[in-house]
């Protein structure tokens, strides 16, 4: 089984690209503090890079800067190269599968989910659903 879960703050804006046929890729790199087990231990943060694809990269481009917090689900992938010298060089990413955004938009405007945010549109037009059937219930009496 490869399957990742992470969450962290972008070290930079993501950089969107399109494949020669058409397809977006995005590259973001997370930073990860690192779980400090006693006082004396120095805090480490880890960098891991991301590769988003499709729709989900054109949208993490769109809505997401540098300093955001990030989560990704996805799978860990290894590949290798020669660089310009002809030395071997080796890489280990994560692919996203999923990605969610957990704070948005620029420093200036940095906002959760839960605040909504103005640069979405609030009237979803949900076609002629029957509104005579319909109840309206309190999140607090659902009983889960």
């Amino acid at each position: 089984m490869n399957k990742v879960i992470l969450i962290g703050r972008l070290t930079k804006d993501p950089e969107l690209r399109f494949t020669p046929s058409g397809i977006a890729v995005s590259t973001v790199v997370l930073a990860i503090d690192r779980k400090i087990s006693s006082k004396d231990q120095e805090k480490s943060t880890d960098f891991i890079q991301v590769i988003i694809w499709g729709k989900q990269a054109e949208a993490t481009a769109n809505y997401i800067s540098k300093g955001c917090k990030f989560g990704v689900c996805g799978r860990i992938q290894t590949r290798n190269y020669n660089d310009k010298d002809g030395n071997k060089k080796y890489v280990t990413e994560v692919v996203a599968e999923e990605v969610s955004f957990i704070e948005w938009g620029n420093k200036n405007d940095r906002r959760s989910p839960e605040m909504g945010n103005s640069n979405f549109d609030t009237n979803v037009n949900y076609g002629n659903l029957p509104n005579d059937d319909m109840t309206l219930i309190d999140d607090e009496d659902v009983p889960f």
